[in-house]
């Protein structure tokens, strides 16, 4: 592993744990040449499909930009980044378990949705106009408007 910070090669694992239910390992590592140390992550990435964008390109599973979805949308908000990651896993563990080789990205954008409308409605509203790209007022009226309804989805 590279440090991030001098570039050197060779480092030294200082502590390894598992963490989000032993689907990740975090481990601390320390670099034999600066001394400077930092925190890698480790979790398997097989099994992932490919997303279909809505141009209809093609790429890779990314589990940051959900996550990057997320904390814009959580903003200000009081969710803790640990909360925000263990959504992330589990949209992860669904896809996998799900078997599919390809998704939609509407598709993911919809479990984003529905994990955020239990969480936060300040949270999935800001998603939601974004995600689905509001173009004026009244669509955020629909939107805020089945936030009263009583039946979850």
């Amino acid at each position: 592993m590279r440090c991030p910070y001098c570039g050197y090669e060779e480092t030294v694992v200082k502590d390894s744990r598992a963490i989000m239910g032993g689907t990740v390992i975090r481990r601390r590592r320390e670099c034999l040449r600066c001394g400077r140390r930092f925190t890698t992550y480790e979790r398997v990435e097989e099994g992932l499909p490919v997303v279909v964008k809505k141009d209809g390109r093609r790429e890779q599973f990314n589990r940051d930009k959900i996550l990057s979805g997320l904390k814009k949308a959580c903003e200000k908000r009081p969710i803790s980044i640990e909360v925000l990651e263990n959504i992330v896993a589990e949209i992860e563990k669904e896809l996998i378990e799900e078997g599919m080789r390809e998704v939609d990205s509407k598709r993911i954008g919809e479990k984003v949705m529905k994990k955020l409308k239990k969480l936060d409605k300040v949270a999935y509203v800001r998603f939601a106009s974004v995600y689905r790209e509001f173009q004026d007022v009244g669509e955020f009226t629909e939107v805020i408007s089945t936030l009263d309804d009583t039946t979850e989805e």
